[in-house]
């Protein structure tokens, strides 16, 4: 596979781990992807879920831990550590500054438009690299102008993510299967408007499609269509690296094509999760008392909520995911086995090796 470069930064397989929330992929996982030649990410939200301080001290909890995994991982690696940050996130502001502190290599922002993301960097920095999770041309348009204009700062990439992807999505409940909204209908707008940027100012904007993408076949596709790479999440959970409780990891594995579903999340977005009891007790009308210590989503009513989803999502990675659940991508099914990341990345490449070459052996 290609490499794929950002700014000055050079990963030796055009592969991004997605940032998975509340415990999936931390310091463990984003390092071992880095080592695989990867791009291996830390996601924050509900990174400090263990943190006995985290009811009576949310926003400085939740910096310690974030910087510990962000040393660690470091420690653990010489490639390339990013951090996901959604741009939702209450401590949004804290947390782009503890990356950028702590020399995090790149930000990747989205769960809205992160519009201020450039403010946070100290005047002169250009080590950390900022790159926004889109669902549209137009979204990432818009974030640029922003950009652009009140901060002097192109994207360093674009990572657009489609309607295949786990965990809360940025469409529309009736637009999530729509062909017209499919990755492969949204990447040739992106990538236009990612060129009209590169041709204005000069600098490359790589775009990265995210949601989905299961084989190196799907990997050849989109770099054929004129990607820089890809981001995938989903294929990286059933892997003994991944921080994923093994309860989690089981999920994966016995996942059924029929047991992906949407559900309506209590942030106010669609989410793509693995069926199980707590979805259908929530589903059912069972409302799930909590009181909330902290405000961690901006777009969370949790006075209207059925339940507290970072609380869910914290018994799952603990492992008691009975009394929570899941997040997986459409392609979930299809995971059989846990794996090393090396194998993996190695099993990835040979799909894309086999795909190229069926390729030309099509074009003669």
């Amino acid at each position: 596979m290609n490499k794929l470069s950002i700014g000055n930064l050079l990963a030796k397989v055009p592969i991004i781990q997605g940032g998975m929330a509340v415990g999936i992929s931390k310091s463990g996982l984003a390092s071992a992807v880095a080592n695989a030649g990867g791009i291996g990410v830390i996601a924050t939200a509900g990174i400090a879920h263990l943190a006995d301080d985290l009811s009576s001290n949310f926003i400085e909890a939740n910096n310690r831990i974030f910087a510990e995994e962000i040393r660690k991982a470091k420690s653990l690696t010489r490639g390339i550590i990013g951090a996901n940050i959604m741009s939702a996130l209450s401590n949004y502001a804290a947390l782009a500054k503890v990356a950028i502190k702590e020399g995090i290599d790149i930000i990747f922002s989205g769960a809205g438009l992160p519009l201020s993301l450039p403010s946070f960097l100290p005047e002169g920095n250009t080590s950390t690299k900022l790159v926004p999770i889109v669902s549209s041309a137009k979204a990432l348009m818009l974030i640029a102008r922003r950009w652009i204009s009140k901060f002097n700062y192109v994207p360093d990439a674009v990572v657009i993510e489609g309607p295949l992807a786990g965990g809360h999505l940025g469409f529309r409940k009736d637009n999530i299967f729509n062909e017209e909204y499919s990755l492969e209908k949204l990447v040739p707008d992106v990538l236009s408007q990612a060129k009209t940027l590169e041709d204005k100012y000069g600098k490359p904007v790589p775009v990265i499609p995210a949601g989905g993408i299961y084989t190196g076949a799907d990997i050849h596709k989109f770099i054929k269509m004129g990607a820089s790479g890809v981001q995938m999440a989903t294929r990286f959970v059933a892997t003994y690296e991944c921080d994923a409780s093994s309860e989690i990891k089981n999920a994966y594995i016995k996942a059924n094509k029929e047991d992906i579903i949407i559900i309506e999340s209590p942030v106010g977005m669609p989410g793509r999760a693995i069926h199980n009891h707590f979805l259908d007790d929530v589903a059912s009308g069972h409302k799930k008392p909590f009181k909330c210590p902290y405000h961690c989503i901006t777009t969370c009513d949790f006075k209207k909520a059925p339940y507290c989803i970072a609380n869910a999502l914290c018994n799952a990675t603990e492992g008691n995911i009975s009394e929570g659940f899941a997040f997986a991508g459409q392609n979930v099914w299809r995971v059989d086995k846990i794996v090393h990341v090396s194998e993996l990345i190695q099993s990835l490449n040979d799909e894309y090796d086999e795909a190229e070459k069926n390729d030309l052996n099509n074009s003669r």
